[in-house]
């Protein structure tokens, strides 16, 4: 449990920082939802200058604690990145240290999928171990179950209202 102190008022340097794999939704959703964000003020950091590399880089772990809210992207070949892994390792952290607000978008896979890392996801999840050792792993498998709880937005869900309402 995180100490009484790390709950004091803080000023956010973003409202949101964004976890997510590029090639899956940095055109197409992630696009969308940081024109959204800077139409009504909403400061995103943007990942753009920095480097990745085979750790997370501080530049970026530094951009996680100094934002307000952190939204994951659940799709198809997040798990295939190590570095979203590391990631999300981090933002879990500061939701229990600093009362990060974390929500969830799971972005054509099923929340249970990333749970209990089956189906599609859980196969691409398996791949990116495969070359890891066991302790990164059960980190990794843990904080995906700790993510896939949390109550999310499943956005095969807005596509099937979308199409209802004729938007």
């Amino acid at each position: 449990m995180a100490s009484s102190s790390s709950y004091l008022p803080r000023t956010w340097r973003y409202g949101v920082f964004t976890s997510f794999h590029g090639p899956d939704v940095r055109k197409t959703f992630l696009s969308h939802l940081r024109k959204q964000f800077n139409r009504n003020g909403i400061t995103m950091f943007n990942d753009q200058g920095i480097e990745k590399s085979q750790t997370i880089a501080p530049a970026l772990t530094q951009a996680i604690s100094e934002s307000r809210i952190s939204i994951v992207v659940l799709s198809k070949n997040y798990a295939s990145s190590s570095w979203c892994l590391d990631e999300l390792v981090e933002i879990l952290k500061c939701k229990e240290e600093i009362g990060q607000i974390v929500m969830t978008v799971f972005y054509g896979v099923d929340p249970s999928h990333v749970r209990k890392q089956t189906g599609e996801f859980g196969e691409v999840f398996s791949e990116t171990c495969a070359r890891k050792q066991e302790d990164r792993r059960l980190i990794w498998n843990q904080a995906l179950n700790d993510v896939g709880n949390i109550a999310g937005e499943h956005f095969l869900n807005w596509v099937k209202l979308a199409g209802r309402t004729g938007k």
